[in-house]
């Protein structure tokens, strides 16, 4: 059997492509013995690994080019985005199993629920910091309700119709894409939305180290609207006054802001505060499995990778409850974490205090909560739940 990855976006090829998304479920396919190569538009570049196929870009959309592949079954990266329907359609034709890849909470349409999209639009734009955020939320609420109804959703309709799979990466997406599928094309293009979270490197897991009182973030912090350095900058200094103990850990590139912010410390409070900047992909498993508590600032998440690595490695998670951060509420289901029912900085103290007292009292568990979420995020199990979504021609069990 042969089951290939496809994004049509032009990315490097090296080992930072096949540590996450299509890359790495290409390399779980392969642990399970399954023949996968990940498929990508562009020239071969310098670090490409072996098992990437750059092909230009006019071949993702040529139905003759994917039948002469012989692929049994493909994952496809493409967002459901109208752009890329061209592409989705040429690999139905050659009569390849396509699974779509939806990477986002599921509002992409003010037909998947007005309130929910409105209020998520809102969250994107900026929340009205400033008058640009304004003018960003009223132009593309305009847009989006005029040609976006007109012209956007029936493209996007068309291409979510060649997939034989609707791929959502939590629940909460899943129960959206089917509103909004169900007003794309009825019951039936419903039915075939399912669950199939991004996958974690199996580095990612519970080493049975000492879970120190650590909170660590993870973000590009250079992205002031999304990561909020400045909202986690305002409650750790709210922690750090009221829990002499607590320590936190910032991973990611360093903005001069949190520079500042660190170096205005005093000596006592600086100490429990490390900016380690971006590391490597197993420094970064080693410092979440010796954390208790994953905290994301974010205003808006399509997943959270970073979270979901956290978890398979031991941590609990904490973040506000949000139409816009809809893969959290799945995370902290499992006694795994607690979302501030506000997104304001008091609701993320209280949630965070309220979460490390649940790790002194023993109500948090580094064993449990990693095995859990390994058994659904580590690469070769996200894999193996592709598998079973295949017909039983293909050897699938569904």
């Amino acid at each position: 059997m042969r089951i290939y990855t496809c994004t049509p976006v032009e990315f490097g090829g090296g080992p930072d492509f096949f540590a996450r998304d299509s890359g790495l479920l290409c390399r779980g396919l392969q642990s399970l013995g399954i023949e996968s190569r990940a498929v990508m538009p562009g020239n071969a570049r310098a670090g490409d690994e072996s098992d990437l196929i750059r092909i230009a870009y006019a071949n993702l959309e040529s139905a003759s080019w994917w039948r002469e592949q012989k692929i049994d079954a493909l994952v496809l990266y493409a967002w459901g985005r109208p752009k890329f329907r061209k592409v989705a359609r040429a690999i139905h034709e050659a009569g390849i199993f396509l699974i779509l890849n939806q990477d986002n909470g599921g509002y992409i349409s003010p037909l998947a629920g007005w309130r929910g999209w409105f209020h998520e639009k809102w969250i994107m734009s900026g929340q009205g910091a400033d008058l640009r955020s304004w003018l960003r939320f009223v132009v593309s609420s305009l847009k989006e309700t005029t040609l976006g109804l007109l012209i956007t959703d029936p493209l996007r309709a068309s291409h979510l119709k060649q997939g034989d799979i609707i791929a959502c990466v939590s629940p909460q997406a899943a129960n959206v894409y089917q509103r909004l599928c169900n007003r794309y094309g009825g019951r039936y293009l419903a039915s075939k939305v399912k669950v199939i979270p991004h996958a974690v490197e199996p580095i990612f897991k519970d080493l049975g180290a000492t879970k120190l009182k650590q909170i660590i973030c993870v973000g590009r912090w250079l992205d002031i609207v999304q990561k909020r350095q400045g909202r986690m900058m305002k409650v750790f200094d709210r922690l750090l006054v009221s829990d002499h103990e607590i320590s936190f850990v910032i991973a990611g590139e360093i903005t001069t802001k949190l520079r500042g912010w660190h170096a205005s410390l005093d000596d006592s409070k600086k100490l429990r505060v490390r900016l380690l900047g971006k590391l490597d992909r197993k420094a970064l498993a080693k410092v979440m499995a010796q954390s208790q508590i994953f905290y994301s600032s974010s205003a808006y998440e399509s997943f959270g990778i970073a979270a979901a690595e956290a978890l398979c490695s031991g941590c609990s998670v904490v973040a506000h409850r949000s139409v816009s951060m809809s893969s959290f509420e799945w995370f902290v289901s499992e006694n795994s974490g607690a979302l501030a029912e506000v997104d304001s900085v008091d609701a993320h103290v209280e949630a965070l205090s309220a979460e490390l007292e649940a790790w002194e009292n023993g109500r948090r568990i580094a064993s449990t909560i990693s095995r859990t979420w390994c058994q659904r995020l580590h690469a070769e199990q996200v894999a193996r739940e592709v598998v079973e979504l295949l017909p039983n021609n293909l050897g699938g069990k569904s």
